[in-house]
């Protein structure tokens, strides 16, 4: 897009955002919240392909002079890392909060269809599963530790090739978003499906509660982070369907960049995950059960509260800033 087109085609929403953070103006707070990301991702957008032009400075001194009020400082955070973990992707997550909704049914959903396919035909672990593992499971089962496929490797080669194959998962669930979201929900619905029935296969056996502690140490940020990887998937599918006052083209470039940055702030929780497997899960047999309890529930209320609830939190000092 010519810079002249861009400019005429979002005048009018910046010249509202302006003056809403000028005057005060109580604007419904998901309206103002909506104009903030279309704000950032202007930016983002104009940063990229006019990069010497003045609408840059100009968005960039609007978008600073909302950062001064929310933190009540003078100059925005020099630590360009930190502001993408603490502000950007906070902020995004509430914008596109309704395709990490849309994650969340799908994965629950599918793994409710794992489980009660599972319950209702005895070879359907084994097609998804394959029976290598589904016979490794058992004889381990039998020999008292459901979970000692996580003993097998050194502690560090299995650190780093299960966060290289995780990141590989949430890297497809993401970049399949390319295919209007059509792949995403495929693979998201497929490891739905086997997490459903692998879990039901302990449960089968009269071994859930000794699964849960051991796969879940490491399961409860990796397998959130995949959720979020799919509403990353999601938010780039629906820039091509959903364009809105954008060209496709445009559309696509801007959802590619605020769900590319989603999709990076979950790399943190995918090493930590890989890391947990590779040196904690492998143990969960022996551990005490406050212990693997203990660092399930942490792990799963770290990320829970970073995507689901921190979100709200900087939105509503966002908000509050602008009264």
């Amino acid at each position: 897009m010519r810079e002249i087109a861009f400019i005429r085609q979002n005048k009018e929403k910046w010249f509202e955002f302006e003056r809403a953070i000028a005057s005060g103006d109580k604007k419904n707070p998901d309206e103002l919240s909506s104009l903030y990301i279309q704000l950032i991702n202007d930016l983002s957008y104009a940063q990229t392909y006019y990069p010497k032009s003045k609408i840059v400075s100009y968005l960039n001194d609007m978008a600073a002079r909302v950062y001064q009020r929310i933190y009540k400082t003078r100059r925005m955070e020099k630590n360009r890392l930190v502001h993408f973990f603490k502000t950007e992707v906070p902020l995004l997550c509430y914008g596109y909060r309704r395709y990490i909704l849309y994650a969340f049914v799908l994965f629950f959903l599918s793994v409710a269809i794992g489980v009660v396919s599972a319950a209702n035909d005895t070879d359907f672990v084994r097609l998804i599963l394959g029976d290598g593992y589904v016979n490794m499971t058992m004889e381990n089962i039998d020999k008292g530790n459901p979970v000692a496929v996580y003993k097998s490797g050194s502690n560090w080669g299995s650190f780093i090739g299960i966060t290289l194959n995780n990141l590989y998962v949430g890297a497809r669930c993401f970049i399949y978003g390319i295919s209007a979201g059509i792949m995403t929900f495929q693979v998201a619905f497929q490891n739905g499906i086997m997490l459903g029935a692998f879990q039901y296969m302990f449960y089968d056996k009269g071994v859930f509660w000794e699964s849960v502690r051991g796969i879940w140490i490491h399961g409860a940020m990796e397998i959130f982070a995949i959720v979020i990887e799919t509403a990353a998937g999601f938010i780039l599918g629906a820039s091509i369907l959903f364009p809105k006052t954008y060209s496709r083209l445009s559309s696509l470039k801007i959802g590619f960049m605020a769900s590319f940055k989603i999709f990076l702030s979950t790399w943190v929780f995918t090493i930590a995950a890989g890391f947990l497997e590779g040196f904690i899960t492998r143990y969960s047999i022996d551990m005490p059960i406050w212990l693997s309890s203990a660092i399930i529930l942490s792990t799963l209320a770290l990320i829970s509260w970073y995507y689901l609830i921190y979100p709200i939190v900087v939105h509503k000092k966002f908000i509050k800033s602008l009264a």
